[in-house]
């Protein structure tokens, strides 16, 4: 199955609209979520693995300060974002919000 095309910056900024704890950084998408502690970290975490896995595409993620997740989203292969960076960033966020 091809991958999606990588998104032009005006369909990028439409895109951010829908999403608005997420930042445009270079190429990537990027929110921070704060945990109650370490152990919450590492669940949520383990949660968008699994999130990722299912939709065959992989954020980098960086677990700092003992309770906060990083997430960094980007299509890898076409140089950018494209729409399946935003649809896991909407999946994240159902997920932090159903944890909170």
């Amino acid at each position: 199955m091809p991958r999606p095309s990588k998104l032009s910056p005006e369909a990028i900024q439409e895109a951010l609209l829908r999403l608005p704890a997420w930042s445009l950084s270079g190429n990537t998408i990027e929110r921070e979520f704060k945990a109650a502690n370490f152990v919450s970290a590492l669940g949520f975490m383990s949660a968008v693995g699994v999130l990722a896995e299912t939709a065959d595409h992989h954020p980098d993620m960086l677990l700092h300060g003992w309770n906060k997740v990083k997430i960094m989203l980007s299509t890898h292969d076409q140089g950018g974002l494209t729409v399946l960076d935003f649809s896991l960033a909407a999946k994240i966020d159902e997920i932090a919000f159903s944890q909170a």
